[in-house]
């Protein structure tokens, strides 16, 4: 394992500046599949138009794909250049830490098989730089990154992030907390918001048991809870926008400047946060961020609110749902 991870830090160049982003990303993808061997290659690239582009999971099983286990050093390298052709430098980090609690899971389970951090899979749907779709998937237990391709368009959800421990309390990764600032930054505006005498940002004193889109194909927009943006301070607003920001930081921001603006059209002011549980460190909680186009979703409840999960969604743009309709609109 220590090997594998040592890899994947030291194996995420910068891709060529010069390129646009799905050019940029398209080169990645077929350098990748150019360097399989057939049987590689039939695991790791899968027709577009499958039932299996939309078949998202985050807990931990089988899934298809090329896991990275079966990868040569060279094909590992390659893999993680299509990563780095999307994904932020830190959501690159947090992929490491999250593969290296695997280890941390392995050990206090004793359970080596489970808690493979090789079997997180790369999966190529289509043919890149079709412009009529093309995508790819990094996937295994607590990361889920699906990019979508239609012409010069890219969609970046479901993103998905976890962490279990949430925090490592003993070992040699003691006080290591992946989802620290998707965490604290929330944590920080519900108390901000209370002292400012918005009771009605807490919507509940006992959180869900996990974030309430779950592993669904399509999210759609839950009960409207919590304090509007509009109701916010400017202080407050910029609070949440930080927070908002840390979701959709986990690409470049090339990729996501689109998501941010369609964020931005539907209306800051119509957002919603709410939080659900203790607001102390240590305690259980839920919170969510909703907007007319998209919804954040954060869980701390499992292994004694030592397990976070970490969600972003879009209810018309998952699995690039809007600009794929938009394409076809166009042809026809």
């Amino acid at each position: 394992m220590k090997n594998l991870l040592i890899s994947l830090v030291f194996a995420l160049p910068l891709c060529a500046k010069e390129l646009p982003s799905p050019a940029r990303t398209a080169t990645a993808a077929a350098d990748f599949l150019a360097i399989l061997d057939p049987a590689q290659k039939t695991k790791a690239n899968l027709p577009f138009d499958g039932g299996e582009r939309e078949n998202f999971h985050f807990t931990p099983r089988d899934r298809a794909g090329l896991p990275l286990k079966e990868m040569t050093d060279a094909q590992r390298d390659a893999a993680m250049k299509l990563l780095d052709s999307a994904l932020s430098e830190k959501a690159k980090l947090k992929i490491t830490q999250i593969m290296t609690l695997e280890g941390v899971l392995a050990e206090i389970e004793k359970d080596p098989v489970k808690r493979d951090p090789g079997k997180y899979a790369v999966i190529i749907f289509g043919t890149p730089g079709d412009s009529k779709g093309w995508g790819w998937r990094f996937e295994g237990h607590h990361l889920s990154f699906n990019i979508t391709l239609v012409g010069d368009k890219t969609s970046v959800t479901p993103s998905f992030l976890g962490s279990n421990p949430g925090e490592v309390r003993e070992g040699n990764h003691k006080g290591l907390r992946v989802l620290a600032a998707e965490e604290d930054l929330a944590r920080t505006l519900v108390t901000t918001l209370l002292a400012a005498g918005k009771p009605e940002v807490m919507f509940g004193d006992k959180p869900p048991g996990e974030i309430i889109t779950a592993e669904n194909r399509t999210a759609t927009a839950l009960e409207p809870v919590g304090v509007l943006a509009s109701d916010m301070t400017e202080t407050q607003r910029t609070a949440l926008l930080t927070l908002i920001a840390e979701y959709t930081g986990r690409y470049r921001s090339e990729v996501t400047a689109t998501d941010m603006d369609q964020i931005k059209a539907a209306g800051i002011g119509k957002v919603r946060f709410g939080w659900a549980g203790g607001t102390s460190p240590g305690e259980a909680y839920y919170y969510r961020v909703q907007g007319p186009t998209f919804i954040m979703e954060a869980a701390n409840v499992q292994n004694n609110a030592n397990h976070v999960h970490a969600a972003w969604r879009n209810f018309t743009g998952d699995f690039g749902r809007d600009i794929l309709r938009e394409h076809y609109r166009g042809d026809h």
